[in-house]
């Protein structure tokens, strides 16, 4: 267990970071701004980027609205499964454990309020784009830095096998 939390640390110390600041973002919108109200600090800035107070039982883009104990129960699973793989990454692949430990933050930041309201609390609105939250730009910059990680992963994977493939032929041929 001790070895568990030692190969952790990081991961959740990174994690809960996210969600204490989702969450206190989130709690910041709920309190001031009454909801489906906006502030901006500026009227020019308004069509740019403002802050709503609006909520979704979906996820990304509303969609599958309504589905909220599915989705409760897929961020549980996630989640395990995010701390069981993270486990097993060696130190080298520091881009995955980054991205692991912001989906993960953003998977629990948006599971609290699943469980606390029965929806997500959304509230950074950026000209037409969908509103979305700490947890949900969390998620998505991990997935993204999760597909250059294993990109690179695999890069380096196959660039390792033509140096030992390379290394057996040269072998072959000094004998």
């Amino acid at each position: 267990m001790k070895a568990f939390f030692k190969r952790s640390y990081w991961l959740f110390i990174v994690a809960a970071v996210i969600v204490v600041v989702d969450q206190v973002t989130k709690w910041l919108v709920v309190t001031n701004i009454p909801y489906g109200g906006m502030w901006s600090p500026w009227e020019w800035l308004t069509p740019i980027a403002r802050i709503v107070h609006w909520s979704n039982t979906g996820v990304a883009f509303g969609m599958l609205q309504g589905m909220n104990p599915v989705f409760i129960g897929l961020a549980v699973v996630v989640s395990g499964m995010i701390i069981y793989y993270y486990q097993k990454l060696e130190k080298q692949d520091g881009l995955i454990k980054l991205a692991l430990m912001l989906e993960l933050g953003g998977a629990i930041g948006n599971l609290v309020d699943r469980i606390q309201y029965g929806h997500v609390i959304d509230f950074v609105s950026v000209g037409n784009f969908p509103v979305f939250n700490v947890a949900d730009s969390c998620i998505t910059v991990g997935v993204i830095i999760l597909l250059i990680g294993v990109w690179i992963q695999e890069k380096r994977e196959k660039t390792r096998r033509a140096a030992a493939t390379q290394d057996q032929t040269l072998d072959g041929n000094v004998n």
